[in-house]
């Protein structure tokens, strides 16, 4: 592995390593707590956005299964610069098409982009909350066929997902 290849494989697993553990300040009732998760979702998508410049998507062929699954969440929580999202989702479309990334990746990273441009979501994979005790999903296109695209793409059927986010 080349001295950069190793570094950024260094650096995208740390990211993920402080998304995983800063991602329960996202919904905090401290407005302070949700700032410093903003900072942290900004900081890591910059950084991807220069990874993308130099390397394109970070792939597991090169960078290995863990640093290529910690660029997707990077990605997938870029919320607040969608031009990283949507760079993200042309270079993770080519990545696939290659064979060199996941398919059930692209879909939730297709999906989040969709919902964060005020579209509807292809594979019903954003959940836009929580009513009396059911996951609602955000607005799907074609919802009648969702099942059958999540098939597609090694998602499991919109019923067993969403019942991980329900209380047992």
């Amino acid at each position: 592995m080349a001295p950069d290849v190793e570094t950024v494989t260094a650096e995208l697993t740390a990211m993920a390593a402080a998304d995983h553990q800063g991602a329960r300040r996202a919904n905090s009732d401290d407005p302070a707590e949700q700032l410093a998760w903003r900072h942290l979702t900004a900081q890591h998508a910059d950084r991807l956005s220069e990874i993308m410049d130099a390397h394109g998507w970070p792939t597991a062929d090169l960078f290995g299964e863990d640093a290529a699954r910690a660029a997707w969440l990077i990605a997938q929580h870029a919320d607040r610069q969608l031009d990283v999202q949507r760079r993200a989702l042309l270079l993770m479309e080519q990545a696939v098409a290659n064979g060199t990334a996941s398919p059930r990746d692209l879909a939730f990273l297709r999906d989040r982009t969709l919902v964060n441009e005020g579209r509807k979501q292809i594979y019903g994979t954003q959940i836009a909350g929580v009513k009396d005790g059911t996951p609602i999903p955000w607005p799907c296109e074609d919802p009648e066929r969702m099942d059958e695209r999540r098939k597609e793409v090694g998602i499991p059927p919109f019923t067993e997902y969403v019942a991980q986010f329900s209380p047992a």
